[in-house]
Parts: C-alpha cells; structure tokens; sequence
C-alpha cells in the first residue's frame, strides 16, 4: 500500500494532495470515495480516469466507494464551467444512474462475497430527507463566506459576464456533505477526483475536520488533455463514451488507435494496467518504428478489451479490418449492419442502383 502513490504518480494519475499525511495513511486500509455527475446516461473517457484511480485503490487493498450524485445532479457542478448548467429533470437524472451503474459494474468490484468489495451510493438517499432549514441550520453553520467565495471556481464565475446563481455557488456545500456522510456512515476519510475539484474536495476536507474533529485527505488527479490541450469531456464536442449504443465499439477503438505518437505512452499509463515496463518497451518500439504504430494498437486492444470485452474488441478488429481493404465475404447482414452503423453513407433507391454503371452510382 505504501508504493501506492508512487505507482499513481508514474502512471500520471496524481496532481495534489491536501496533506503530505497522506502518504503515511495509505500504508494503511482506508475508505476512499470519488463522486460521479449523471449528466448522461454514459461515463465517457475523462471519467474512466476516476474509475481507474479508484480501481488502483481497490487493488492496493483500500475500500472504495463510487458515489452517484442523484441529488447534486439536479443542481449541476461549476468547476471548470464558464457558464451555468442545464438543469436536468429528476426523470432524467434517474435515467442516467441507470447507465452509470451499469458503467461502473464493468470496471470495479461490487461482488459482496469479495474480499474487498467497492460500495455503491446515492446521495440523494440523504438530501432527499433534508429540509432546506435543517440543511442551514445543522450544515450551513460550519462553511464560512470568505473561504467559499475564495474558491477558484467561484471567483471565475463572479467575474465572468453573468456572474454565478445561488444554486451553483452552494453546491461546494453539497458536496462538501457528502464527504461528511460517507465519514460517519461508512469511515470514509479520502476523496479523489480531478484537479478541477480541489474547491469542492477541500470544501469537504474541512466539514469533516470542523464536525468530526478528525483529519480528512483529498487528492486530485490531472485533467486529461491531448498533446494539443484538447480534453475529452462532453463539453469539447468530442466526447467518447464507454456505452457502446453511444460510441460503437469501432468508434471507441479507432479513437485510441488513432492516439498521437506524444500521446499515446502516457495513455497507457492512464488508462490500462500494463506493466510500466512493458509500456516503456511500446515507448522504445514507437521511436524506433514509429510508423509500425505498435503502441497505439496495444493501447487500442487493452482499452476496448477492458470496457467492451473481448466480443466488444473483436467487432472493432473486424470492422477495421474490413473498412481498411480487408473483405466482406462470410459476413451476415447483421454483421455488416453493425460495422457500418457509424460509418458516413447514403441511401439511394433500388432503381438507381441496380443495374447501373458504379461511376454512375459513386457520382449520386
């Protein structure tokens, strides 16, 4: 456990801590939670880098909590937002914890008969009971103005054009609870969660310690941009989803196979288990050769495999395989349906078709 952050550190999963106690802490069994916004009915990459810093956790031997904001997700996050959220239905909200359960199932341990099984929460199981009273008075009394308003996410939003509403500026409030019930009801004293969080974690860090009287940990992760500083949230218009009904399986491969050569080593240190000596092999191969690409496909292959499954995996091989040269002979049509499902095309009719020239059909 003590070579913990150590190995979150080489792998680029690790950006700050709020205390350097940390590290002594984890050379023992802790309680550590990271929150998940149901803003779609899909995680999608930028959260697979949460699931897999709690999965590192899960596999140290700490116990991990992976929490659903039911409740916060009706109010919506501000970090890192420039405007404020879309409030979403709370029949929308529901559909989307839906998915992201079923997202999480894949990639963390819920199995109660496991030796260390990750725990799953709601949190609008607490606030759904709270009165908006209670909540000032048994809550809000421990949060003082001067440090929410010191917040980087809220003094970015006060100085943009339209200012930030009341219901974002408490969500820090929100959250910060969160951390509070989890460590009454479960020993939780860890949250995790990108660096656009560090606001909300310390908000949470500090009610526990107020309340509790007790040390609480944060730690943050990087954002993960490419080389280009692009990042993969849903907001840049280029998100990849982990629900294959959203990103096919040919889609999600082709995306990390298409990884820059700049990129491609810290993906997989980010987002697969391979040895870090096997990865600096791929870093070797991809200088030598870079044109062989040998990285990438082994980046592509492990992602896939690891959400999609090996079925997930040999959809996206096939369907590179045909769309680049390779034939279609002994596919069925459901088969050639679903490789070319996210493929540009056109519909034409039979008559213009059958029986025509192919330069004719190619120029329709």
């Amino acid at each position: 456990m003590s070579n913990l952050l150590d190995t979150l550190r080489a792998r680029h999963l690790f950006d700050d801590m709020t205390s350097p106690a940390l590290e002594a802490a984890l050379d023992h069994p802790m309680t550590v939670y990271a929150g998940f916004d149901p803003t779609s009915d899909s995680l999608q990459a930028g959260n697979y880098v949460t699931i897999m810093t709690l999965a590192h956790f899960q596999r140290a031997g700490h116990r991990v909590i992976a929490l659903v904001g039911g409740a916060t997700g009706l109010i919506g996050d501000p970090s890192g937002k420039s405007t404020e959220r879309q409030l979403l239905t709370a029949e929308t909200v529901e559909r989307n914890l839906v998915g992201i359960r079923e997202n999480l199932s894949h990639f963390l341990d819920f199995d109660p008969k496991s030796a260390n099984p990750a725990i799953l929460v709601n949190n609008h199981d607490w606030f759904g009971e709270m009165t908006f009273i209670g909540f000032l008075r048994d809550v809000g009394r421990y949060f003082r103005m001067g440090n929410m308003l010191g917040k980087e996410s809220v003094r970015k939003r006060l100085e943009a054009d339209d200012g930030m509403s009341f219901t974002e500026f408490c969500y820090q409030i929100l959250q910060g609870y969160d951390f509070l019930h989890l460590n009454q009801t479960h020993g939780c004293t860890l949250q995790i969660g990108g660096s656009d969080q560090w606001g909300n974690i310390t908000a949470g860090t500090e009610l526990v310690r107020r309340v509790q009287g007790a040390e609480a940990f944060g730690m943050t992760f990087p954002l993960v941009c490419d080389s280009a500083g692009r990042k993969f949230g849903k907001s840049e218009g280029n998100a990849i989803f982990l629900d294959e009904r959203k990103t096919s399986c040919y889609d999600f491969y082709q995306f990390f196979l298409r990884a820059a050569d700049a990129d491609v080593a810290r993906y997989l240190r980010i987002f697969t288990f391979l040895p870090l000596e096997r990865i600096a092999e791929l870093e070797a191969a991809l200088a030598a050769a870079p044109e062989r690409r040998e990285a990438q496909q082994v980046l592509a292959e492990e992602v896939t495999r690891a959400v999609h499954g090996e079925r997930g995996l040999a959809i996206a091989r096939r369907a590179t395989d045909v769309l680049f040269g390779g034939s279609i002979e002994g596919l069925g049509a459901g088969e050639l349906e679903s490789i070319f499902a996210h493929v540009p095309s056109a519909t034409l009719e039979a008559a213009q078709v059958v029986g025509k020239p192919l330069f004719e059909v190619a120029a329709l």
